[in-house]
């Protein structure tokens, strides 16, 4: 299949304003290039283990362009998962912070080098703790839904997972949770689908058609995109976020996915050349309809990657956490 034809049938047309259109070009290669450092300093030894969100960027940034930034229940809460870096950087956080947190400097914003890569968590932006154990943030979430209904606003939740991970009971307990007649909360309930779950295919795990027809048992308004277009994503994200808003109920969004470097560093973090590259596509068509030429998007990518380079260069002198630190940034700290 050509590349016209490609971008023809799978992508929605690029109807947002030129300056957001290069806005998400400009997120979407600065998170590509963050995740693709993150694997190089795994490579290199300056970290431990990596996973992330590669493939997922069109997708990723415009909901972190859309929701609301700030602390407390007057703004939006994101309960995530490890692969939301482009989400975070959409938000306005630094991707040195990423950096710091895979070598577990000191100065790791998210744990002060205690956690693993991806686990991000910021309290002036209501980022929630990302955690290892699979998939728990969809349980936690509707609390934080909950404490924002009874404020007042217009804030929402939003919590996001894989495809593999609705398999748990977190994932049925945050449909309930949700969705009750006597208290129907406003929460956007994402499933990011890769189609993958480690190393065994979603073919044989899943008997529904789509990730989102299991909403309907809940009465859940609900929708199945391409989350390889961020236009697309965009328009669907702002539709089903300003209903969220507005009705104080939950809906459902299932994007379809890229996963380029495959599971994680423990799958060896090589590109999947089958997979369809989000950003490749996104590209031919910002080239195509005259957005941005080759150069002018070459020259984005290659002003990133030494921004990171610097960075990295950066953190591989900076300290890791000191032994007394072990204490700091617990339930019961200091007492």
């Amino acid at each position: 299949m050509s590349r016209p034809r490609l971008i023809k049938e799978n992508s929605a047309p690029l109807s947002l304003a030129r300056e957001q259109l290069i806005r998400i070009h400009d997120l979407m290669v600065k998170a590509r290039v963050l995740e693709e450092r993150l694997i190089q300093m795994y490579k290199q030894g300056h970290g431990y283990f990596w996973i992330g969100g590669p493939g997922e960027e069109a997708f990723n940034v415009p909901l972190g362009m859309l929701m609301k930034v700030g602390e407390g229940p007057a703004y939006d809460y994101l309960h995530a998962h490890y692969r939301q870096s482009a989400t975070l950087l959409a938000m306005g956080e630094e991707p040195i912070g990423a950096l710091r947190q895979m070598k577990n400097t000191a100065t790791d914003p998210y744990s002060g080098g205690r956690n693993f890569a991806g686990h991000f968590s910021r309290r002036s932006k209501n980022i929630a703790p990302v955690t290892s154990p699979i998939e728990v943030q969809y349980a936690i979430a509707p609390g934080t839904a909950m404490a924002q209904k009874r404020h007042g606003g217009d804030a929402i939740t939003i919590v996001t997972g894989g495809d593999a991970g609705t398999a748990e009971g977190d994932f049925a307990s945050c449909l309930i949770w949700s969705s009750r007649p006597a208290n129907p909360l406003p929460i956007l309930i994402i499933v990011t689908n890769n189609k993958w779950g480690i190393s065994t295919t979603s073919d044989g795990q899943h008997g529904e058609t789509n990730i989102s027809d299991r909403a309907r048992a809940f009465n859940i308004q609900a929708k199945t995109i391409n989350g390889n277009d961020p236009v697309e994503s965009y328009q669907e994200l702002q539709a089903a976020m300003e209903y969220v808003r507005k009705e104080r109920k939950p809906f459902f969004i299932e994007a379809r996915v890229s996963r380029l470097y495959g599971h994680s560093s423990a799958s060896g973090a090589n590109f999947v050349n089958e997979e369809q590259d989000c950003l490749r596509l996104f590209e031919a068509r910002l080239e195509q309809e005259g957005v941005l030429d080759r150069k002018q998007m070459d020259d984005v990518r290659n002003r990133y990657t030494e921004e990171l380079a610097a960075a990295a260069r950066t953190v591989r002198d900076e300290p890791q956490p000191s032994g007394d630190s072990i204490w700091e940034h617990i339930y019961a700290e200091k007492k």
